[in-house]
């Protein structure tokens, strides 16, 4: 089973750090392989980036994303650049405040998440990647739960990890409760 995911934002937002989080979900605490291809913009904070993920069980052939199955996308520019660059039946996770001129594309289901208001009420908005994989876990489950929160808490600086892990927490709660209203009796 092949996973790939595109993480796009601005620098400063976190994205290449979502994206080494959710790669050493999967292959250090999931036992699965995956590859982490980055790209920064010409500025590091305020450009455009993103962070590929490519999940398998098996050997990796191809390290490049073809066409991703989920788009996590944090900034209008990242969706105005990636959007149309999705597998049928794909997933878009959006920035709910950061991606406002959105079409819905054929087939693919969006999902708007407010990961920058989420963060902000718990205290600072430097963790809304971290919101936004709670999110990811509960809309895709591309990665197990518990797995990506040890990712998460292995991953933050020293200290942070309270806040890191209610970011998390509030973006999974979030994340069940869209999936819920989806599927009425869920």
């Amino acid at each position: 089973m092949r996973k790939e995911i595109r993480f796009g934002g601005f620098g400063g937002q976190g994205i290449i750090s979502a994206g080494n989080i959710t790669g050493k979900a999967a292959s250090i605490f999931e036992d699965k392989n995956a590859v982490l291809i980055q790209s920064y913009g010409p500025e590091a904070r305020g450009g455009a980036c993103s962070a590929d993920v490519v999940i398998e069980d098996e050997k990796i052939d191809y390290p490049q994303i073809t066409v991703p199955e989920v788009l996590v996308l944090m900034s209008q520019e990242a969706y105005e650049k990636y959007s149309d660059e999705i597998q049928d039946g794909g997933i878009m996770l959006l920035e709910k405040d950061l991606v406002e001129d959105v079409e819905q594309p054929e087939g693919v289901k969006q999902y708007k998440i407010p990961a920058t208001k989420i963060a902000e009420d718990l205290g600072h908005k430097i963790v809304a990647n971290v919101v936004m994989l709670g999110a990811l876990v509960a809309v895709t489950g591309a990665v197990d739960e518990k797995k990506m929160k040890e990712s998460v808490l292995s991953s933050v600086p020293e200290g942070t990890e309270d806040l890191n892990e209610r970011a998390f927490e509030s973006g999974l709660e979030y994340g069940s409760k869209l999936m819920k209203e989806e599927v009425p009796g869920r």
